[in-house]
């Protein structure tokens, strides 16, 4: 097989082979390899005419077939594709617009309102609706040219992640790096032609890249899950079960979404045979109840952000294996060497002394778009020489080695947080309760073990208001389950908000709360 330069060769080699094939199938259907490339062509057609080559094309819908085909036209253009969900607030996607500096935005019968509302307040000229694009001639030519003027190291997506100073992060990825990961995931978890992978998480989450990007390396169906299942864990299972799915790479939080509700009970899963998971630390029983259910099924824990395009470690869950101190992260993948590093700067090998985490690699990310500074600060030369340029990500991630020589996740060095399998920065949170009139500060905790966010503020603003804006401004993931409101901020002996205390400060008024409804049932 020729080296690959694009990510699209996949689907072309896809639909040379087997244009008959399912490819994808969603909430209102299905079409088959030679459909999505048809359609890709179509979009990309009409997108090259709109000058897309090396540009960003916000892809402004819900996820599925008609998403996809948008996302593959932006490449088959020479351009790159954005994804941003449709239930992000307009607020983020203006700011993501401005990052980007002039995309093409690309929007569905559903967000068209939404997206002309931003179009207007940040100076685009147009927005697309996918609908026309899908409608296009296909035009040879103008393809030929936008693909051979594609090189692997050109950007493929951009997905955009929480940002400290309120500007969320676009976080670029070459297709030499989406290349340089999925050929060997395929390979070692074995992907098969017959096979059908369940993607859950949603298109601008880059684990939605493993589901896309798996099913097109080997050829398989990419079954697109509805949504509205997710609250609804039985109707969920049941819909897996239906649609004879085989592999799921899902997100800890929505596995354990359905075991904590009772998902699985009564319930077959028939077809699945491997299930990995990745976004946080997976809780252990959540893990047994999921094993017991599927006795066959192989599990395995993934690691790894974004900024190294989706996963540089695995592990393959022993199921004799009692894991009490954890589940380990796991040994890399092919073409990827994961450092533990000290604050000298030394590289840790003792067990049980914390380092950070470093990934080298050509999988590493391009850079965050229009940041040079932000860049710089993580994308940095390999602290443990400079006898040649050699660029490592510095992950914030935090490790210790056991003495068996497992590497263990330890936490963050920062204020960044894992919550529902996102990475959230506690700044961001704190920027946009802190735009509303009348708040004079907010900072905001993480309680990992009740896995909520909680922001406290001083001033003068009710906490309704305050949450009726953030609901305006934040995704839903980064939505604080409580905002309560606080005389003043402790602080630390460095004159910082102790956010350690807030966090003692939130468990203490639960604890009082919860002797408060002892006493009246008592009472009763």
């Amino acid at each position: 097989m020729a080296l690959r330069r694009s990510v699209l060769s996949y689907l072309e080699d896809d639909a040379a082979r087997h244009s008959g094939r399912c490819a994808v199938i969603d909430e209102g259907g299905s079409c088959t390899y030679g459909q999505l490339y048809l359609r890709a062509r179509k979009v990309g057609s009409a997108l090259a005419e709109l000058g897309a080559r090396h540009r960003a094309v916000v892809v402004y819908m819900e996820k599925g077939i008609d998403a996809l085909s948008v996302m593959f036209g932006a490449l088959c253009a020479g351009g790159f594709y954005v994804p941003v969900d449709p239930q992000v607030p307009a607020e983020r996607l203006a700011r993501i617009v401005g990052v980007l500096q002039d995309p093409l935005v690309v929007a569905d019968e559903l967000t068209l309102d939404a997206a002309e509302k931003v179009g207007e307040s940040t100076g685009l000229s147009e927005i697309l609706l996918a609908e026309d694009l899908l409608n296009h001639l296909v035009d040879e030519a103008l393809l030929a040219c936008a693909r051979a003027g594609v090189i692997d190291s050109d950007p493929a997506y951009v997905l955009f992640t929480s940002g400290s100073t309120g500007t969320p992060k676009g976080v670029a990825v070459s297709h030499r790096a989406i290349i340089d990961f999925i050929d060997d995931f395929v390979r070692l978890f074995g992907f098969e032609e017959t096979d059908r992978v369940a993607n859950q998480a949603p298109f601008d989450f880059d684990v939605s890249v493993k589901d896309i990007y798996g099913a097109l390396a080997c050829g398989c169906t990419l079954v697109v899950v509805p949504r509205t299942l997710f609250s609804q864990p039985a109707a969920l299972v049941s819909y897996l079960e239906e649609k004879q799915v085989t592999i799921m790479t899902w997100a800890v939080a929505a596995l354990c979404l359905i075991t904590s509700l009772h998902g699985l009970e009564g319930q077959t899963l028939s077809s699945v045979r491997r299930v990995m998971f990745s976004g946080e630390v997976m809780p252990v029983d959540h893990l047994r109840t999921w094993m017991d259910h599927l006795p066959e099924a192989v599990f395995v824990n993934l690691y790894g952000p974004t900024e190294v395009t989706c996963n540089c470690l695995y592990h393959i869950i022993d199921r004799d294996r009692a894991y009490g101190e954890g589940i380990p992260l796991g040994v890399a993948f092919p073409n990827r060497q994961v450092l533990l590093v000290g604050e000298d700067g030394s590289l840790v090998t003792e067990p049980g002394v914390t380092g950070e985490i470093l990934v080298r690699g050509v999988s590493l990310a391009l850079g965050y778009v229009g940041d040079k500074e932000r860049t710089a600060a993580v994308f940095t030369q390999n602290p443990l020489h400079r006898r040649f340029p050699d660029r490592v990500y510095r992950t914030g991630d935090l490790g210790a080695y056991s003495e068996a020589g497992e590497l263990f996740y330890r936490g963050r060095k920062d204020n960044q947080i894992k919550h529902q399998g996102h990475r959230v920065e506690l700044e961001e949170v704190d920027l946009a309760i802190e735009a509303v009139s009348g708040v004079t500060r907010c900072r905001c905790v993480y309680d990992k073990e009740k896995k909520r966010l909680i922001a406290f503020y001083e001033g003068t603003a009710d906490a309704a208001s305050l949450r009726a804006h953030a609901l305006e401004t934040l995704p839903p993931f980064m939505m604080p389950t409580k905002i309560l409101p606080i005389e003043a901020m402790p602080l630390t002996k460095n004159g910082k908000v102790d956010r350690a205390a807030l966090l003692a400060l939130s468990r203490e008024a639960a604890a009082r709360r919860r002797a408060r409804t002892k006493k009246r049932e008592k009472d009763l």
